[in-house]
């Protein structure tokens, strides 16, 4: 008989600060805070925060200067892009040295489908393998599909392991707050509250009718699936392919003269247009990313006509999106993305 099909999620710990702390040992133990230019004192957020300086408050996506004087004593570093590619390059051929799927979800985790009669047993080999390769530490979720393995690693962290199915879903999940759930943030579990449903069980049993006339007649349905565990989507072997190129710029004053926004705008158009250039692979949609004063963050895009990596039509695209915010407040910070065709 074949040995039973298992969906492991290996998630690397606190990945961008170790890699940093990898190369400054002397580091370790330390709260470490990475992002920008690694200056608390200028506009940038935080891309990642050891387990250290997360003990006082500080996240992904926070102010530097407000993880400074939540943890003032932490040591602020650079973003080093390439060094995190390179990284996850060798964690993930490490992964595909075992007889696995690898889908590959980013810099620092994936899903690995394996058919075993001992999961546990394959996920600490691969952390064996991820620590002996590359010195770095990983949870590993597992679980009987994609969702319920994804919500697993959060239990094993750090560097567990920890099983999530069917038969233990309810005792683990079912009184949780919805926005544990993979997939529902903030924003939709404040919907749910106002529909009178606070934790996974609720959602799991809430009327489908309700829930579509909510929060529309897609993702109402869905949501509920997640809260019962489904998920049927497969791990797909297919090498990893960027969905789209961006670039994005803080200010340290504010832009209140748009025709400066707008010359922002193209410098970074131009940008992105020479990534997708060297991608080789052309773009079919542009979006802009606006950051107003003090922190609200809008974005807008646009399709464009055919599939190109003609520098002026990404810098029009760009453009066309950016006509379509109202608001002309001061803006903090601007981006541009371009969006790749998928197959």
């Amino acid at each position: 008989m074949d040995a039973p099909r298992w969906v492991l999620h290996v998630d690397l710990d606190q990945f961008i600060a170790a890699v940093e702390v990898l190369r400054r040992p002397e580091l370790k133990g330390q709260p470490v805070v990475v992002g920008g230019s690694g200056d608390p004192t200028q506009r940038a957020v935080v891309a990642t925060a050891s387990y250290e300086a997360r003990e006082f408050g500080v996240h992904s996506g926070m102010p530097l200067r407000t993880a400074a004087k939540r943890c003032p004593d932490a040591v602020f570093l650079p973003a080093d892009g390439p060094a995190y590619e390179a990284a996850s390059a060798q964690v993930m051929e490490t992964l595909r040295e075992f007889p696995v799927v690898v889908e590959v979800m980013g810099w620092d985790e994936a899903f690995v489908e394996t058919h075993t009669d001992d999961p546990e047993s394959v996920a600490r080999e691969i952390q064996d393998a991820v620590r002996e390769r590359t010195r770095l530490a990983c949870s590993v979720g597992i679980g009987d599909n994609k969702l319920r393995a994804k919500l697993a690693t959060g239990f094993g962290k750090p560097a567990g392991v920890f099983r999530l199915t069917e038969d233990n879903w309810w005792d683990v999940m079912g009184d949780r707050t919805t926005d544990a759930l993979w997939g529902i943030g903030t924003k939709t579990a404040r919907k749910l509250t106002d529909l009178g449903i606070h934790t996974v069980k609720e959602l799991a049993a809430a009327d489908p009718y309700a829930l579509a006339d909510r929060l529309g007649p897609t993702m109402g349905p869905w949501f509920r699936r997640l809260a019962r565990g489904a998920d049927n989507s497969p791990v797909v072997g297919t090498p990893y392919v960027p969905r789209s190129r961006s670039r994005e710029t803080t200010f340290q004053q504010n832009l209140t003269d748009w025709d400066v926004v707008r010359t922002e705008i193209v410098g970074l158009a131009r940008r992105v247009a020479e990534d997708v250039r060297s991608e080789g692979r052309p773009a079919v949609r542009v979006g802009v990313k606006v950051r107003f004063a003090p922190f609200r963050t809008l974005t807008r895009s646009v399709g464009l006509p055919a599939p190109t990596s003609d520098v002026a039509a990404i810098e029009a695209g760009a453009l066309a999106a950016l006509e379509k915010f109202e608001s002309r407040r001061p803006v903090r910070l601007l981006g541009v993305r371009a969006e790749f065709e998928t197959t």
